[in-house]
């Protein structure tokens, strides 16, 4: 699928009122990665999701992820120096930047905010990296990064 596809898909999936980019399936986000040497993913979780839960693996894109907390643990307060640590980590405003979280709520509220900052191409990933529980409260096994076995390793 062509990245003007997926731009115009990722639009069609907001909700109203939100003026990012758009909302972009797991698949999607690798697409946009591997096409575009601009793009970055920004994982948004908390250091203990990263260490126990796992990470994006971008290392067949010769990419890293970038983790800048949206909120921080354990009051889960809002990183009030993101956009400063999105700058100190080299994120730019023209780049297309794909926020991951749990489940696609905080990095929504990421992409948002940095839309809202001058953030040109902000796109929140939908599903994020477990996705939603199932009836036994377990993640990973409905939906998110995991599930569509993109690649991830333990942290």
């Amino acid at each position: 699928m062509g990245l003007e596809n997926v731009r115009r898909l990722a639009k069609g999936r907001l909700a109203p009122g939100s003026s990012y980019a758009g909302n972009v399936t797991p698949d999607e986000a690798w697409d946009i990665l591997a096409a575009d040497a601009k793009a970055v993913l920004v994982d948004v979780r908390t250091d203990a999701e990263w260490n126990f839960v796992g990470i994006a693996d971008l290392r067949a894109l010769d990419k890293k992820p970038i983790f800048i907390s949206w909120q921080n643990y354990p009051g889960m307060a809002k990183n009030e120096e993101f956009l400063a640590d999105l700058s100190d980590a080299g994120v730019t405003p023209d780049a297309p930047v794909l926020f991951l979280c749990r489940s696609g709520a905080r990095s929504a509220s990421a992409a948002q905010h940095c839309t809202a900052a001058g953030f040109n191409e902000c796109f929140n990933i939908l599903e994020g990296f477990e996705g939603d529980a199932d009836g036994s409260k377990h993640r990973g096994q409905i939906s998110g990064w995991k599930k569509h076995a993109l690649p991830w390793v333990q942290g």
